[in-house]
Order: C-alpha cells, then sequence, then structure tokens
C-alpha cells in the first residue's frame, strides 16, 4: 500500500474530490453513456425486436419517418405518386447511358421507352401483392416507425399506391428525359462527361 492510498483507507469519512474536476451538469438520476447505447428488448426479444443505438436513434427514426411511405398526412395515392417519381426518375439514367443505343441518336427516347416499360413491370409487381388472399399484412408500430399508415395496408389503399406509383413513375421517367433533352446536358451526354468509359 502506497502512502497516496493509506490516508484514504485509515478515514472513515468520504473522500473529498476536488471540485474543479466535479461535472456540475450531471445529475444523480442522469444515465450514462453505456445506458444509452444499450441494446434493450423492444417487445419480444426472441424475434429480434430490439432497441439498439442505430434503429431507435434520432436521425435513423427522424430520416425513416419522413419517407414518402410513412410520412403522415399522405393518401396512398400521393405515397404512390412520391415513390413512383423517384423510382422513374433514377431509372431513366441507366437505360439511357448504358443502354444499347447509347451511341445513337435514339439514346434519350430508349431510355425513356425502357424506364416506362421498367415502371410497367414494377406496377404489375404491385398488382400482384394485392391480388390474391387476404388483404395485406398492416405493419405494428416498432421501435423505428412510430404510426405506420393504416389506410395503406387495405386493398383499396394498396390499389390507389399502386395507381399512383405507375403514374409517378412514368412521369419521373418523363421529366428526366425532358431534362436530359436540354442543350447543356445533351452535350454533356455526348463527350461522355458522365460515364467516359461507356462507348
Amino acid at each position: 500500500m502506497t502512502d497516496f492510498q493509506d490516508p484514504f483507507l485509515k478515514s472513515s469519512e468520504p473522500v473529498k474530490i476536488n471540485p474543479k474536476y466535479v461535472d456540475s451538469n450531471v445529475r444523480p438520476d442522469d444515465i450514462g453513456i453505456a445506458d444509452q447505447w444499450a441494446v434493450k428488448p423492444a417487445a419480444d426479444p426472441c424475434v429480434g425486436d430490439l432497441l439498439t443505438p442505430v434503429n431507435s436513434g434520432y436521425f435513423t427514426k427522424a430520416w425513416l419517418n419522413n419517407l414518402p411511405f410513412y410520412r403522415e398526412g399522405l393518401s396512398p395515392n400521393f405515397r404512390g405518386l412520391e415513390v413512383g417519381a423517384i423510382f422513374g426518375y433514377f431509372l431513366y439514367g441507366p437505360f439511357t447511358i448504358t443502354g444499347p443505343f447509347r451511341n445513337s441518336d435514339f439514346a434519350l427516347t430508349a431510355g425513356l421507352l425502357s424506364a416506362v416499360g421498367a415502371m410497367h413491370i414494377l406496377t404489375a409487381l404491385l398488382v400482384l401483392y394485392n391480388a390474391p388472399g387476404k388483404a395485406p399484412n398492416v405493419q405494428p408500430a416498432d421501435s423505428t416507425i412510430d404510426n405506420p399508415p393504416t389506410d395503406l395496408f387495405t386493398r383499396t389503399g394498396w390499389a390507389d399506391f399502386t395507381s399512383g406509383f405507375w403514374l409517378g413513375g412514368c412521369g419521373g421517367a418523363v421529366f428526366a428525359w425532358l431534362l436530359c433533352g436540354t442543350l447543356h446536358v445533351d452535350t454533356l451526354m455526348k463527350q461522355g462527361a458522365f460515364f467516359p468509359w461507356v462507348g
């Protein structure tokens, strides 16, 4: 035992800590960093429903709850319109720039027709999901999604979502086609500025 430890061990008084080393913001009922990052069961841990810093963190919850599929106050048709517009807009580029007509004068139109065709296939899959058996499954609230849309998970709601998805997807592809047909973007595409290894 050192001379430094000896007075503390023999004394019955509590150890006094210099006030400059004490954080005045910490209260006795505050949780520590270990408790903040602990993985806890949300409901039944046997089915993997756990609260983790990733799935129940502020950023993750704010981002996912603001997606068009889960945002509050939207009709199923408008949800489908937003999701479809994103799909159609982003499907146009790969079909145009890497498609078989990429070096021809018809690259933009071929990309548009391919993206619209892909949206038809995706819409058919959404229709097939709604067709057989009972209504689609209603997602329960969990540690990430606070209030899943109940009006979406009915036959009528899913049909409205599907029609909005088709319309938004075709509209997104047409918007991308119009954007790429402008003078500045068309010049860049012909020079291979986006994907120089293609062509």
